[in-house]
């Protein structure tokens, strides 16, 4: 099922929350759905192997995903299968935390500017 409206809606917000494109589409994606890989990931995001690799490994660092390797028949590249760790909410709540701390940095660096002002 591709990106509906909302995904669409939600990818461009976290584009705006300083959530790289690649990772804003994977993750829009993958909120609401159970395990899902790398090839759905691609076929329904339009993201290519490389930048939805990259994308797993950052939601990775961050904690917010779980890797697990699936059983493949043949050769090829890896199947893997992927799983939000924590509640979509958990995770959007990161977010709003990380740009309120930014906003408070901005904010304390503008006063200790004008602290300068005479």
């Amino acid at each position: 099922m591709p990106l509906t409206e909302e995904d669409e809606k939600l990818a461009k917000f976290l584009i705006l929350s300083d959530i790289p494109r690649s990772v804003a589409y994977t993750l829009a994606y993958i909120r609401g759905k159970g395990e899902i890989t790398s090839v759905e990931i691609e076929r329904e995001t339009g993201l290519r192997q490389p930048e939805v690799s990259i994308s797993m490994q950052w939601l990775r660092r961050k904690g917010w995903i779980n890797k697990r390797n699936m059983k493949k028949e043949g050769k090829g590249r890896p199947v893997h299968g992927y799983k939000l760790s924590k509640n979509f909410n958990e995770v959007l709540e990161e977010i709003i935390q990380d740009l309120t701390k930014n906003i408070n940095d901005i904010n304390n660096k503008i006063m200790q500017l004008k602290s300068f002002q005479k």
